[in-house]
């Protein structure tokens, strides 16, 4: 039987679910557990979404990218809005934004080539009740020029061993950063942006701790070189809190986004 594979970039505030992919015990409720339910209403058949990669309990996302295989011959002229209908049947947390049908060769996991988070911290004396579900806060002022310098040393393909937390198991440790970057967002508000070709489990929360730490602490930048170095979790500092996380956006070659009809 013939099928249709259909791309989608989803956003979604992660506070209350489990993360993206389902997990044990059987009473959490997953971000994609959601949305499969939704598109299995939708497309009256069963649905199994693939994604970019997971994010964890707490963790959002500006632009998810899924795709999912159905036997509904979809015709990208007739401009069908499959985003409203899905956006009918899910929570106000999460919101599909753009649909395609995609070429066979697509594959959201497979076919990405790197990805960009973003993490925030509110460095503020007191926290903010209106924040305190969408970014991570230190009450200590932060020296952000140490925070630049450190993040210099992540730059280049290396082993981040020492950044990857106990999880998902994985054929090697070595990625590739292409930018690590720490900046005011405004006053009071961090935000620490870094792209690659991959990341580890809790990778960027445990670089965004390590970092802080290394600050606090008052060791010399250099630190954040031996850290990576050592291959140790054990050397590097404590994940910083999940709700400060974003997943920005998802790279695929171009010529995979040009063969993408929108929906």
């Amino acid at each position: 039987m013939e099928k249709t594979k259909v791309k989608f970039t989803v956003s979604y505030d992660g506070t209350g679910y489990c993360g993206w992919q389902k997990q044990k015990p059987e009473d959490q409720v997953s971000v994609a557990q959601v949305i499969e339910k939704a598109l299995s209403r939708i497309f009256n058949e069963p649905i199994h979404l693939f994604a970019s990669g997971r994010t964890d309990a707490g963790v959002h996302a500006l632009n998810q990218v899924c795709h999912f295989t159905t036997t509904r011959k979809l015709d990208p002229a007739k401009k069908w809005d499959l985003c409203w209908a899905l956006n009918s049947q899910l929570p106000p947390g999460i919101v599909v934004k753009k649909a395609w049908i995609a070429p066979d060769d697509f594959h959201a996991t497979l076919s990405a080539t790197h990805k960009t988070y973003r993490y925030l911290m509110l460095n503020t004396p007191r926290p903010s009740a209106h924040m305190n579900r969408h970014a991570g806060w230190e009450r200590l002022p932060i020296n952000i020029e140490h925070l630049q310098a450190s993040s210099k040393f992540l730059l280049g393909n290396q082993d981040f061993k020492s950044f990857q937390s106990v999880g998902t198991p994985v054929k090697d440790t070595i990625r590739e950063i292409y930018q690590a970057d720490w900046e005011w967002r405004k006053p009071g508000l961090l935000q620490f942006t870094v792209t690659g070709s991959g990341f580890l489990k809790q990778m960027v929360r445990n670089i965004v701790g390590t970092s802080l730490l290394l600050e606090k602490q008052g060791l010399s930048a250099e630190n954040m070189k031996g850290i990576i170095d050592a291959k140790d979790r054990a050397k590097a500092g404590p994940p910083a809190p999940a709700q400060g996380l974003y997943l920005m956006r998802v790279y695929y070659p171009k010529d995979l986004d040009n063969r993408c009809l929108e929906l």
